[in-house]
């Protein structure tokens, strides 16, 4: 690497992954456009698919922090010139993490009713959520091979073959959407929610063999396992359980939300779905600069060179706040149009109009928290991400989310509840960041 970082080394790794991270959000929000246009239950089935997505969304951010983990080992290892000596890693977590999805599948499957009835679902809303979890979980291992891969390939600088799986499944999920909710006549009934949820699995399971071809045949990275375990299992293993308590509080953060919607009534945890739905396609797309930071600040860590990991963190913010102001500008423009292609029902239309501004309006805050995860996780600093979503959550989310529900703010609340949230995830990173790293730059 050049002593430089510029932003065509940047865009090489970024563009990609926004095209490979917003396959997740498009395969939810092709859901949600497909389903708005069922000839009946469309509002509850809209609703039971936010309620779904959210617990879905927890269990693949809890595991899936195999990606951050194995990204940051191997493109430390490779800034250091020693690959080789975690080669066998990735198979390794692979195997970890995806016995651990089957587990989950066992005692979540017979529980399914119970769990969303934590959500305050009820009636046929709850009925809903039931039928398409119970079918779309068993995506979930298929889900977290893909992504343990996807880290590898960010470990070895490279985000083109994920763009490529990603765009496979996004197409096929959309391709299968219509054919599966809507049926073809006189060959496949329609499925309705039901087949939304079969559509997602056999994306997933498309991905999950492309990421296992593109790794074999375009790396030398086993998917074998072998033993004995590596010996960064541990420190991956130590990455993974900080990353699990702090998806454990990203993810309270998000029940509540959800939890909180429902409880004010269908129209607005439908309102709330496409909201919170739309707000996790913005964060994908920064996801890529985020991305970009993940695997750029590994491999310069690992090559100890401090005085570029400090160019790329101010590049990064500056590239952040500009794509987070246009993702705005796009919302603004588009205000209307984005609401009625996710529902025709005038009640949820009118929430979602109430607070899709503040969406738009935290987007340059969330560019700023989410490419400072990036860097941190390839930092592999996972302990101090962890006390910033603990502090920014308990100390944060929750007391706020409770005050605007005592106000009757409701989704207003809510979503003031993360714009401050976001504020408080982002801020500490970057005073850390610059802190540590000024200090180790003025004395190489």
């Amino acid at each position: 690497m050049s002593r430089s970082i510029t932003l065509k080394q940047i865009n090489t790794l970024a563009v990609p992954a926004i095209i490979a991270g917003i396959s997740e959000p498009i395969l939810s929000l092709t859901d949600l456009a497909i389903i708005r246009n069922m000839e009946f239950n469309a509002t509850e089935s809209l609703a039971a698919i936010g309620i779904v997505s959210t617990f879905m969304s927890m269990l693949i951010w809890v595991l899936g922090q195999a990606r951050s983990s194995i990204s940051s080992i191997i493109s430390q290892y490779l800034g250091a010139g020693n690959v080789e000596a975690v080669k066998n890693l990735p198979a390794q977590a692979i195997f970890v993490i995806t016995s651990l999805s089957l587990i989950i599948i066992a005692i979540s499957f017979p529980l399914a009713s119970q769990i969303f009835k934590l959500y305050n679902a009820s009636g046929s809303i709850l009925e809903f959520c039931v039928d398409y979890y119970q079918i779309r979980v068993f995506g979930f291992p298929f889900t977290l091979f893909t992504i343990a891969v996807f880290g590898t390939f960010r470990g070895l600088q490279n985000t083109y073959y994920p763009m490529l799986i990603a765009i496979s499944g996004a197409v096929s999920n959309i391709i299968l959407d219509f054919v599966l909710v809507y049926g073809i006549q006189d060959f496949i009934p329609a499925l309705h929610i039901e087949g939304a949820a079969y559509a997602s699995v056999i994306a997933q399971i498309i991905m999950a063999f492309l990421s296992a071809y593109y790794l074999l045949k375009k790396t030398n990275i086993p998917l074998l396992v072998s033993f004995p375990f590596n010996h960064e299992m541990k420190r991956f293993t130590l990455m993974i359980l900080n990353l699990f308590i702090r998806t454990l509080a990203l993810n309270a953060a998000l029940y509540f939300g959800t939890s909180f919607a429902t409880k004010y009534g269908e129209s607005y945890i439908a309102a709330y779905t496409i909201a919170i739905n739309l707000w996790f396609f913005g964060a994908f797309l920064i996801d890529g600069y985020a991305s970009a930071g993940n695997i750029l600040s590994g491999k310069l860590y690992g090559a100890k060179n401090y005085k570029t990991l400090i160019e790329l963190s101010n590049k990064l913010i500056k590239y952040g706040i500009i794509v987070g102001l246009f993702i705005g500008l796009i919302g603004a423009l588009f205000y209307y149009p984005l609401g009625r292609l996710f529902s025709n029902d005038e009640y949820v239309l009118k929430e979602f109009y109430n607070i899709f501004w503040i969406i738009l309006a935290m987007q340059p805050l969330c560019a700023l928290a989410f490419i400072f995860d990036g860097v941190f996780k390839g930092l592999g600093k996972m302990k101090y991400l962890r006390n910033v979503l603990l502090f920014s959550t308990l100390v944060i989310f929750i007391p706020v989310i409770y005050w605007t529900d005592a106000q009757n703010y409701k989704l207003t609340g809510i979503f003031i509840a993360f714009t401050l949230w976001m504020i408080a995830r982002g801020l500490p990173l970057i005073i850390k960041f610059r802190k540590t790293f000024k200090s180790l730059a003025q004395n190489t």
